[in-house]
């Protein structure tokens, strides 16, 4: 197995067409299809099927093309972290929960590495999608929590993709809120203060189980739910119906507004807020970076 074999193999699948990788490696369509082949052979999976329309990815080369895209990229970070090549436009992709925080660590690099040209990406999804990102090689960092009512599912989750959860901070339980709520007067919330107001929760698709949830306390536990895809939206919801939603407490005005405010609710539960990454992975020096902004916007020491 060589590097070139793995990026034969990965520009393949994203073409999705044998005669068109060749085009674009600058390589005949024999000895493509040939390289791809002995690639199958030494790693025993047959990774695309062919027709005359194209390649079909299988099962098992979705596996294999996951770990080529991993071992790529670690070769070219290696090439920037030890090497005197060329010099390459800034590349960095994280997929994450709704925090205000992985934002801001976004903006902070950004300004770091502001240049002529570069590629940076940041999703705000759902839990699962995360999870999927970073085992698929489409994001190098992924931002969850996990806490006493979803560590043991989504800790098998990560373990089952290969990945590991790193904690940077734990957060205790706190309702967001308008500054105009009837409860904002609180010091301290609790569960049957909130049963009159609508639940705001992030929507999570197919994964729309307890377990998947951004927020900690259980739709169950409250008659009156909405379920959102964005930020924008439930903050709107939060002003304009005298929602709330539950999350971590750490808030950003100049991201969120001053009109939303954080109280303390009254639970017995924590959030472990960290980064989902891949096992033994060598970080790009983006990811380094975006990671050490992470935790000063969590004030980690």
């Amino acid at each position: 197995m060589t590097l070139q074999q793995l990026t034969y193999l990965v520009t393949v699948a994203d073409c999705g067409n044998i005669t068109e990788a060749a085009e674009k490696l600058f390589i005949s369509q024999p000895s493509l299809s040939a390289a791809i082949h002995n690639l199958e052979k030494e790693m025993g999976v047959t990774a695309f099927i062919r027709s005359n329309k194209g390649v079909v990815v299988t099962r098992e080369g979705e596996e294999l093309l996951s770990f080529a895209r991993m071992l790529l990229e670690q070769a070219n970070n290696m090439k920037d972290h030890f090497g005197n090549g060329e010099r390459r436009s800034p590349k960095f992709s994280v997929s994450c929960q709704h925090y205000s925080f992985a934002v801001n660590a976004f903006v902070d690099l950004i300004k770091e590495y502001d240049a002529d040209s570069y590629n940076f990406i940041i999703r705000e999804t759902q839990t699962g999608e995360i999870i999927d990102d970073v085992a698929n090689g489409k994001s190098e960092i992924g931002v969850i929590y996990l806490s006493e009512h979803n560590e043991e599912v989504i800790t098998k989750l990560i373990k089952n993709n290969h990945l590991v959860f790193e904690e940077l901070y734990t957060a205790m339980p706190h309702v967001f809120i308008c500054s105009e709520h009837p409860l904002a007067s609180n010091d301290v919330i609790t569960m049957e203060n909130l049963m009159p107001y609508p639940y705001l929760v992030y929507e999570q698709g197919n994964r729309n189980s307890f377990y998947f949830s951004e927020e900690f306390v259980s739709m169950l536990d409250f008659p009156k739910v909405i379920q959102v895809r964005d930020r924008a939206t439930l903050f709107n919801l939060l002003i304009g119906l005298n929602g709330f939603t539950v999350s971590s407490g750490v808030i950003d005005h100049k991201l969120n507004g001053s009109n939303i405010i954080a109280k303390p609710l009254q639970v017995d539960r924590t959030m472990r807020i960290g980064i989902v990454k891949k096992k033994n992975i060598i970080f790009s020096r983006y990811a380094s970076d975006y990671l050490q902004a992470l935790k000063r916007h969590l004030q980690i020491d």
